[in-house]
């Protein structure tokens, strides 16, 4: 970071704008700032995951590595045509996949998005993943985005799904199994 922020209020963005990395500036509404902001509410919403007292040591280090992460992705965001995350960090988020996942019963049904606190926070942080996720695809539609960034957020969410089983049973439960129809009488 070039510039550390010293002054917060700035006045600058009073008229619908804001700064870009490069000094560029665009609408508040625009698909990129729209985007930044989608990867700035999943990574507040894995701080608020990460406040919870009852977390596994191993999700915790995974979690604060993958908030870093969030942080090159906004930053790639916020530089049209800079690619900052890579491939290694893709593949890091499909390992800490197979490794977690490991350890869970095969799914047989879908399961609902609950169960212990953690759990439900994971499965919140995977719902705002996929709609980041969709953001960036849109942005990618318009204007330039690396692969690795759309990998990156779509690997993300299969992890956070992941996470989720593993708190459960973490916190002595297991999946929260859909039972279809089950109100429709």
């Amino acid at each position: 970071m070039g510039n550390r922020l010293s002054k917060i209020i700035t006045r600058t963005g009073d008229a619908g704008t804001t700064g870009l990395g490069d000094g560029s500036r665009v609408n508040k509404d625009s698909l990129r700032i729209h985007a930044i902001g989608e990867v700035d509410e999943l990574n507040s919403s894995l701080g608020l995951l990460l406040a919870e007292a009852e977390l596994p040591a191993a999700v915790r280090e995974a979690l604060l590595g993958i908030q870093h992460d969030l942080f090159d992705l906004g930053g790639e965001l916020c530089l049209p045509g800079m690619s900052v995350i890579t491939n290694a960090q893709v593949g890091r988020l499909e390992e800490l996949s197979a490794a977690f996942n490991a350890d869970l019963p095969r799914l047989k049904e879908f399961i609902l998005p609950g169960g212990s606190r953690t759990a439900a926070l994971a499965h919140m942080s995977r719902a705002i993943c996929r709609r980041a996720e969709r953001a960036i695809v849109h942005l990618g539609n318009n204007e330039t985005v690396s692969e690795d960034a759309r990998r990156y957020v779509n690997r993300l969410s299969d992890l956070l799904f992941i996470l989720g089983r593993v708190l459960n049973r973490a916190s002595g439960g297991g999946d929260v199994l859909w039972q279809k129809g089950k109100n429709a009488e």
